[in-house]
């Protein structure tokens, strides 16, 4: 694990900062307000969504900082099963800007080697000037080349392979395409959508194709088997926290200085990994000497509810500090 990831963020949203220096308030705004209602269409697109520096600018500024806790978060689900091992090579397909780029690196210490894709040249051309201007030998030297992303895709192979709020821009051919050839090219492949339940729709059907395509499940599920979630009353997906930016503040309005991301994933491998026994899948409800916890447990046990109280001594406390998308029960610490 890389004990540099909260440098990482604040370099991030310090680099993200600058990006808006001599673009309008309202035009950012504008700018913004229209690419969310884009990307939260439900029409797919054959065509990249950011067009021009003034929507990368003001979309990255806006959105990046989510997506990178986001991946971040479900790459820590990646860490956790497989705490022996770091990707020595990472593709990043429909890269954009880089969220994911910085996320693995935040995630990972040690030399690699990084290939952003996207078919936006101006996305692209802005990753790279954030890469430039942060302290990362690896984003320093990252690759960031021009691919259609979608049917006829070819990726190099790598140790991982991310996709992240991607699939839901793709028709289902191109993303049944995208998926496959991830599963080809990544010993590690690791997928992220928006939380909401199209999001998990998406990334439900692609567990099934990377499980059929001969990878084993990471996180955050602990078996391989069918999820336990009957479609239509419910959805997994978990929540990552964000310091709110002024655009956020322009273009939402409110008071707090931060918000909660939403977001569903799986990591799935070609190499032995020890998934979480249990995954807390909604955050934990605190009552006096009681902790409630949802869980999704080993396949067959469907999902449950656990008391922990008091009684239980080292492990109520722990239920305590718990948080949604954590394993459960946590880890031995290692004694002084």
């Amino acid at each position: 694990m890389n004990a540099s990831a909260p440098t990482s963020a604040e370099t991030l949203r310090r680099t993200l900062g600058g990006l808006l220096d001599g673009l309008p308030p309202k035009q950012a705004t504008a700018a913004v307000e229209r690419l969310i209602a884009n990307y939260r269409g439900q029409t797919p697109t054959d065509a990249p969504v950011l067009r021009d520096r003034s929507d990368v600018a003001a979309y990255a500024a806006y959105r990046m900082p989510a997506t990178f806790e986001a991946v971040r978060g479900a790459l820590d689900g990646l860490a956790e099963a497989a705490p022996d091992w770091a990707p020595g090579s990472h593709v990043d397909v429909g890269g954009g800007t880089g969220a994911a780029t910085w996320a693995v690196d935040a995630t990972w210490d040690g030399p690699r080697q990084t290939t952003v894709l996207d078919w936006a040249e101006p996305a692209l051309a802005l990753g790279r000037e954030l890469a430039a201007a942060s302290t990362s030998e690896v984003l320093r030297a990252a690759a960031w080349r021009r691919a259609v992303i979608g049917s006829g895709l070819t990726l190099p192979e790598a140790d991982l392979v991310t996709v992240s709020y991607v699939l839901g821009e793709l028709t289902a051919p191109a993303r049944a395409a995208v998926v496959a050839e991830a599963a080809r090219a990544g010993q590690a492949v690791v997928l992220i959508e928006p939380g909401t339940p199209e999001g998990y729709l998406r990334i439900r059907e692609a567990r099934d194709q990377l499980i059929e395509a001969g990878l084993r499940i990471a996180a955050p599920c602990p078996h391989d088997g069918t999820c336990p979630i009957e479609v239509g009353k419910d959805w997994c997906h978990f929540s990552a926290r964000v310091s709110r930016s002024s655009l956020h503040r322009q273009v939402k309005g409110g008071s707090l200085p931060y918000e909660d991301e939403k977001f569903s994933y799986v990591a799935a491998t070609r190499f032995p990994t020890e998934p979480a026994a249990s995954r807390i899948t909604r955050r934990p409800q605190i009552r006096k000497g009681l902790v409630l916890l949802e869980l999704c447990g080993p396949e067959g046990s469907g999902l449950t509810r656990v008391n922990v109280t008091k009684r239980h001594g080292d492990l109520y406390k722990a239920a305590r500090d718990a948080d949604w998308g954590q394993a459960w029960p946590p880890a031995p610490q290692p004694q002084p």
